[in-house]
Parts: structure tokens; C-alpha cells; sequence
């Protein structure tokens, strides 16, 4: 289980982010300050380090020079409100591996640290299954018994995160977050949408609701409908 350290000051977003990266099997700690993320950084206990510039302390951009300067090589995927070209080329030299600008979305973060992560320690499953539905990370395909589903952006990923979290009932508010990102209304109904999009197009009881806590991905097959929905 990979470990990720959150530098974020905002409590909001650090804790916002460590709920999303623990609902897709990652053990996250956040810190708030620029020493005490320096500090755990060289510890050699994490895998890869969120980091804030905006920091206090030390600023993100110190935080970085210093790790590089011990010769540590976590990777580094810096997300911050500051999105100038000499602030992200100044992080990208500095020794980052990826930047990432405020406002964000929580998947491609997730997208993001999953590539760091597979460029130090090799590629992961690129085929997720369960039962007869199975989704291909890389070409993007889907199929549920036996048949190609052709599946939007959000639908993918709504079905990816079902897969990567089998048999658990995930909240409205899990999956709000983790595919629409942190500043979505909370109070809208877009999941419950694209749960009856889904259901269509992989079979309506592929997908269970459970009253009053979410939706959980049925183990076994179920019946799959000779043409996907209209939109």
C-alpha cells in the first residue's frame, strides 16, 4: 500500500485529497507546515510527496530544494494556486515531477500520483475485473458480459473506482468528490445521474444501492442491454 505526504496548509483541500487517496487504497498523512514536511519527507517512509508552495515557514519551492539537495528522490507532484509559467517551470527544475494548479480536479491528481508511482516501481494491474465486467486502464475499453460498453469520461472513471474498491458501499459523497473534484456543490444530484447511466449501459442491477449509505458493484453478472443509452 503506497504512502502519500499531503503538504497543504488549507484544511479543506489536505483533507479533502487524504479522504480521496485513502478511498482508492493509499495511506495518507498530511502536515500543514514546510519543515514538518521537509522533515517526514526524508524519513524514507512515504512514496511520494503532495506539496503546497504556498506554505508556512518554509515555502514549497525551499521544501523542494532542500530534499533534492539531500539527495532524496521521492517524486514530488507539487499542487498549488499558483499557476504562472515561472512558477511551474521554476517547480518542474527545481526537481518536481509533476505540477498541478489550484482549482483541481481530485482524478487527475489520482491519475497523476498513479503515474509517479508506476514510473519508480513499474507498471500496476492495467486491467481491472470483477465478474464479467472488466475495464482496461490503458485503451480505455470496457466490457460487461462479454460485450464492448463504450463509456463517457465520468462514466470511466465512476466504474474504475467502483472496481479498485470491490464489495465496499462508497458514499455519494465519495464519489462526488472523487470525480467531479472539491468544489463541487455538494448538494447536487450528478451522481444519482450517471449511477442511472451506468446502469443502462452495464445492466441495472449491476450496480446496488444501499439506503442511506451509496452504491456498492454487484460481484455476480447481470443483464447487459443490447444498446448503451442515448446520450
Amino acid at each position: 500500500m503506497n504512502r502519500i505526504l499531503i503538504a497543504e496548509d488549507e484544511e479543506l483541500i489536505a483533507s479533502f485529497v487524504a479522504k480521496g487517496l485513502r478511498s482508492n487504497g493509499f495511506t495518507p498523512t498530511t502536515v500543514a507546515g514546510g519543515q514538518d514536511a521537509l522533515d517526514r519527507a526524508l524519513t524514507g517512509e512515504f512514496d511520494l510527496l503532495v506539496l503546497d508552495l504556498g506554505l508556512p515557514d518554509l515555502d514549497g519551492f525551499t521544501v523542494l530544494g532542500r530534499l533534492r539537495a539531500a539527495g532524496s528522490t521521492l517524486p514530488v507532484v507539487i499542487l498549488t494556486a499558483r499557476d504562472s509559467v515561472d512558477d511551474t517551470v521554476a517547480g518542474l527544475e527545481g526537481g518536481a515531477d509533476d505540477y498541478i494548479p489550484k482549482p483541481f480536479r481530485f482524478e487527475e491528481l489520482l491519475a497523476r500520483i498513479r503515474l509517479r508511482l508506476r514510473d519508480e516501481r513499474g507498471a500496476g494491474p492495467t486491467v481491472l475485473r470483477c465478474g464479467d465486467l472488466t475495464l482496461d486502464l490503458r485503451s480505455r475499453r470496457a466490457s460487461a458480459g462479454g460485450r464492448a460498453v463504450e463509456l463517457t469520461a465520468r462514466e470511466f472513471l465512476l466504474v474504475e473506482m467502483f472496481l479498485r474498491n470491490p464489495g465496499l458501499v462508497l458514499s455519494r459523497q465519495q464519489l462526488l468528490s472523487h470525480i467531479w473534484g472539491y468544489d463541487f456543490d455538494p448538494g447536487s444530484n450528478i451522481v444519482d445521474v450517471y449511477i442511472r447511466y451506468l446502469r443502462k449501459k452495464l445492466g441495472a442491477e449491476r450496480i446496488e444501492t444501499v439506503r442511506g449509505m451509496g452504491y456498492r458493484l454487484a460481484s455476480g453478472p447481470a443483464d447487459v442491454p443490447a444498446a448503451d443509452g442515448p446520450h
